[in-house]
């Protein structure tokens, strides 16, 4: 399973960010994000919404711990790839990534604690400079899926109330 670990969630400054990267890590093929740093209902209510209208096994969780929650993943067997511009280059260890049944993905916010560039079993960076940690999670994301997420086979998995019908002109739902 991927699991997404979020940190440092701060109200109101990351509201809409961390509602992306949890759209991010629905749609590329995460079953979870757990989130840490300030509770928030009307993320968890949000998110929800959209699971339930668009489909797909998805699942929001609080952490009031974050480093504890990695640990007990590390000790359950997941692996842990921590998002960061100071890494290895992701492509150096994308095949590596990609055998990994169990992973857990961790993207901050404010600065991250050193305990999790030292827990990491893969600190991975997509560029060298500073970048947005919802682009670092897509391109993550999709390079360890393989870009299986962008199919439409891919896409049937989530099986909603509603639907989008590709089409290259003009928005198609379709509400089975």
């Amino acid at each position: 399973m991927l699991v997404v670990l979020r940190l440092g969630h701060r109200l109101p400054r990351d509201e809409r960010i961390t509602t992306h990267v949890a759209l991010v890590a629905r749609a590329f093929g995460a079953g979870r994000l757990i989130y840490a740093g300030q509770h928030d209902s009307g993320f968890e209510e949000s998110i929800g919404r959209v699971v339930s209208n668009w489909g797909g096994d998805f699942q929001i969780e609080y952490s009031k711990n974050p480093l504890k929650t990695a640990k007990e993943y590390k000790k359950s067997g997941y692996k842990i790839a921590h998002l960061t511009m100071y890494g290895i280059p992701l492509p150096e260890k994308e095949a590596e990534l990609r055998k990994i049944l169990n992973l857990l993905v961790i993207v901050g916010a404010e600065q991250v604690p050193a305990e999790f560039y030292e827990i990491a079993d893969f600190n991975l960076s997509l560029t060298s400079q500073p970048h947005s940690e919802v682009a670092a999670l897509a391109i993550a994301l999709d390079r360890i899926m393989g870009g299986k997420e962008l199919s439409r086979t891919f896409s049937s998995r989530f099986a909603g109330k509603m639907e989008i019908i590709p089409s290259e002109k003009g928005k198609k739902v379709r509400k089975p």
